[in-house]
């Protein structure tokens, strides 16, 4: 059997459940890349997760029409972060092609067509482009393939084209980027983007695909990341969040939202049409970038993400998921108010536990958990009221929405870090009834001042002075507050700038990579320079974070 010279739309749906895989098996590589000091990176699962829902939309795909919209409503639907939000573009431009060249599907010439629609709709979702992103990447092989289909060539050798010119314009984007030359790698989405290519490559004439490489030895365990694509942010000291949600509006109120989000904050991507749009911004004006869309429709699925605090948590999620249930909370005796939590680490979770938790869903910052997992645990807690602790800012949206789709009385206490969550339970009274509940749990959580120390993963700036990869970061929801050469300095440096004479009890959460000799030096730190004040030490398993620090 020969070369096919066309592939049709089942042809492309093939090709896209090989580069979900594809995807899948590079995620961890495309996670460690990363260009914040802290190590964020989540771009391999954010596209990994936006190909998931395209291939379960086209589970049900029959035809060419069906699979073209599974594509479209899935990658529009599904995408998640900046990364996911860009490919999502891609994809439904690449899908026009395929629309165009109904049933025959698309010869070297509509391949090249499709991936110059892709280019140009990923171009045109981005406020402010700016190249040495996956756009750079999408237009290069839009460019290559286009010129491959131009001296006549057919559909093979314009996708090997497309790959070429993905690879070439991969490998430049350290020359159009500094931030990504000064680590010395290339970008994180482009590098997911040139997969693409290769899963079409694999339907076409069935190569083999590649393998996951080895992170680059000089950036061993942080290379280039999820860069912003509109403004490739060289700072986390930058715009602090990142807003996202689908917003039904008219079409042709957009141009107006798109003026409105221009004016307070950048990494601006708004995608979609027909009544439905997938927007992203980064900003540090939370609420004006929703009202934005107030303005003009209905926002929902509201998501706000703390860049600062950012962190890729999925080895422990995916862990998380396979414990067994604890037999003793299913079996819990009902009470009049129930608690859930979302929890990070063995010793969190028993803490959790011990502090009259019922039900424990597992999520964190870079992978959070559903609307779904929550509404379930909140169905399986043992009292018609329950009160929920997201313990994470990216959470408090989504756990918001269980309200409106239980018979049972929920209370969010919008807790945004762990040490909020074990403070709001020392007000819990499970005989009480869940509107007082939620409103001592949220006063208590307020009173506590939290901070985390973790390791810096690249050279770079900041307000608290310059940062050399491997230095140690004392955070707080200001920011970074501390750059020391060892943990335990940068907690007692942190400690130094938050602890008064006001405050009775500072708590520290140990994580992976704490040990009992720092934890000693801190807590001796403690003794000598604030009597006053009892140290409590917990042990919480969490990753990344050695410590996590509350102070009441």
């Amino acid at each position: 059997m020969g070369t096919p010279t066309r592939l049709t739309a089942a042809d492309l749906g093939r090709a896209l459940a090989t580069y979900r895989d594809l995807l899948r098996s590079h995620q961890a590589y495309l996670n460690r890349l990363n260009v914040y000091p802290v190590p964020d990176g989540d771009t391999g699962t954010n596209m990994a997760l936006t190909l998931d829902a395209v291939v379960a939309e086209l589970e049900t795909a029959t035809d060419t029409a069906s699979t073209c919209k599974a594509i479209s409503h899935g990658s529009l639907m599904g995408a998640r972060g900046n990364s996911g939000v860009i490919l999502s573009q891609v994809l439904r431009g690449l899908v026009d092609g395929w629309k165009a060249a109904g049933d025959d599907g698309c010869d070297g010439a509509a391949i090249a067509a499709a991936l110059t629609g892709a280019s140009e709709a990923a171009y045109s979702a981005v406020q402010r482009p700016v190249e040495g992103t996956i756009l750079t990447v999408a237009r290069g092989a839009a460019e290559a393939a286009t010129a491959a289909a131009g001296d006549g060539g057919e559909l093979l050798g314009v996708l090997e084209a497309a790959e070429a010119g993905a690879d070439e314009a991969l490998a430049r984007t350290p020359e159009l980027l500094p931030v990504l030359a000064r680590a010395g790698v290339v970008d994180a989405g482009g590098a997911g983007l040139c997969l693409l290519l290769h899963a079409l490559l694999h339907t076409c004439d069935g190569r083999a695909v590649p393998d996951a490489p080895e992170a680059p030895a000089a950036a061993a365990d942080a290379v280039a990341g999820d860069v912003d694509i509109a403004a490739a942010h060289d700072s986390v000291s930058d715009l602090r969040y990142e807003v996202m949600y689908f917003l039904e509006a008219p079409d042709e109120t957009i141009p107006a939202f798109r003026d409105v989000w221009a004016g307070i904050g950048d990494s601006i991507v708004v995608v979609g049409g027909d009544g439905i749009w997938n927007c992203h911004i980064h900003t540090d004006d939370i609420g004006a970038a929703i009202e934005a869309a107030v303005d003009c429709g209905r926002p929902r699925r509201i998501r706000v993400t703390d860049l600062m605090e950012q962190v890729e948590e999925e080895r422990w999620v995916r862990e998380a998921a396979d414990v067994e249930p604890d037999e003793s909370a299913a079996a819990a005796a009902p009470v009049t108010t129930a608690v859930v939590a979302v929890a990070t680490g063995d010793g969190v979770r028993r803490i959790f536990r011990s502090l009259g938790v019922q039900q424990i869903v597992a999520g964190g910052q870079s992978m959070n958990p559903s609307t779904a997992q929550i509404l379930e645990a909140v169905e399986a807690a043992p009292a018609s009221d329950v009160v929920v602790l997201p313990n994470n800012k990216n959470i408090i949206a989504v756990a918001e929405q269980v309200q409106q789709l239980t018979d049972k009385h929920v209370e969010v206490v919008r807790t945004t870090g762990m040490a909020e969550g074990f403070a709001a339970l020392l007000a819990y009274d499970p005989e009480t009834g869940g509107a007082d509940n939620g409103a001592a749990m949220a006063e208590a959580a307020e009173r506590v001042i939290s901070a985390e120390v973790t390791c810096a993963v690249r050279d770079t700036d900041s307000a608290a002075g310059p940062i050399t990869q491997g230095d140690w970061l004392g955070i707080t929801r200001a920011g970074i507050e501390a750059v020391e050469p060892s943990v335990w300095e940068a907690c007692t440096s942190l400690l130094t700038k938050l602890v008064t004479d006001d405050h009775e009890i500072v708590t520290l959460i140990e994580g992976e990579g704490s040990s009992a000799a720092d934890t000693r030096r801190i807590t001796e730190w403690l003794a000598d320079t604030h009597s006053h004040v009892a140290a409590e030490v917990h042990h919480g398993g969490q990753p990344l974070y050695p410590y996590l620090i509350s102070i009441e």
